[in-house]
């Protein structure tokens, strides 16, 4: 296929400067490949020659938010019938045993010509399987290599406490907590208080604290990476998680995996860790032990990494960008107008 020429492409996201979440990497990465590719990013809708547009979020309430399906669907209708609407999905009430978010987000991919799932398990929620997607694909998150890489990264040695590590943004419990509590106990029994060290980066639930594990406030970049590089092994317990990226962080720095067998992190983590159910969260910790130097010698061919993730991005973008005409033809903006009227009103 032909290169297409240089395309415009809006992202619906506000940008955060600091430690934050797995969407401003991504954006950021995103835009760094597009532009060095020769097309160009922006992040509003007030050109009337955009060719491709990201919708990263419905929730006009948030601090990211730049624009909504509702005006998406107003630029496709009544400025530019050329462009191409994606819907890059992250999110499930199942993350945080939340009511509301599945319905805002497929009520919000009415307006998209093509979704992305940030994992296969995402794209097969019965929330999906109910209100499928006109097309859809999955491309996996992936983490910067020059930031995140093994360089400094000891391994364990086998004799000294084996140190474990991970980092959230977000405090809500099921990142993971029943775990988390459960390793902070077990730091002062006396079968694992001489085995193990545990450390978590981010932001605690409201009114949690831990007594016997070390505790950092959120970190970014070079920072967040020196610290994972410090420990030994990585842990993510978090439960349907949707496509998270802090897994990739731990393995890009080195560090073996220690996986809930929840959500996306199978298909992110499989052949780089051990899994672990709370049943047998104990046993796989000492089976990580077990195996821990086939594994870390195993981490260097970690895949899923930013420049892994934009290829598939610029590769979908600019296939999406050739067939144009078929959407723009195929596609009805008022094919119901109640979910076009019920779009414009912010979530």
């Amino acid at each position: 296929m032909a290169k297409p020429r240089s395309m415009k492409v809006a992202i619906g996201y506000r940008l955060q400067s600091g430690p934050w979440g797995g969407g401003n990497r991504f954006v950021s990465a995103l835009t760094e490949a597009l532009e060095q590719a020769g097309h160009s990013a922006v992040f509003d809708l007030a050109d009337g020659d955009i060719d491709i547009i990201l919708l990263m979020d419905p929730r006009s309430r948030l601090p990211i938010f730049r624009f909504g399906a509702g005006a998406i669907l107003r630029y496709l209708a009544f400025r530019n019938p050329k462009a191409v609407a994606i819907h890059r999905v992250n999110e499930c009430d199942e993350r945080k045993n939340t009511r509301h978010m599945n319905r805002l987000l497929t009520r919000a991919n009415y307006c998209a010509d093509h979704t992305v799932f940030v994992g296969s398990w995402l794209r097969e929620l019965a929330a999906w399987q109910s209100a499928p997607p006109a097309e859809s694909s999955v491309i996996l998150n992936g983490a910067d290599t020059r930031t995140f890489n093994a360089q400094g990264f000891a391994p364990w040695n086998g004799n000294d406490p084996l140190k474990l590590v991970t980092h959230h943004w977000g405090g809500n419990r099921l990142k993971g907590f029943d775990i988390y509590e459960r390793l902070d106990a077990m730091l002062a029994s006396d079968s694992w208080g001489n085995r193990i060290r545990f450390t978590y980066v981010g932001n605690l639930p409201k009114g949690f604290r831990f007594r016997h594990a070390c505790h950092i406030e959120p970190l970014t970049g070079e920072a967040l990476a020196d610290e994972l590089r410090s420990h030994h092994a990585y842990i993510t317990a978090s439960i349907n998680e949707p496509g998270g990226n802090h897994q990739n962080e731990g393995a890009l720095c080195g560090l073996p995996l220690l996986y809930r067998e929840s959500g996306c992190l199978p298909e992110y983590c499989a052949g780089f860790g051990v899994p672990f159910s709370p049943e047998t969260f104990e046993a796989a910790l000492n089976q990580l032990t077990s195996d821990y130097n086939a594994l870390a010698e195993r981490m260097g061919s970690y895949p899923n990494t930013a420049e892994r993730m934009t290829g598939n991005w610029l590769n979908l973008v600019e296939t999406l960008f050739s067939r144009r005409e078929e959407y723009g033809k195929r596609r009805k903006v008022f094919r119901s107008p109640w979910l076009y009227i019920r779009n414009q009103i912010p979530l």
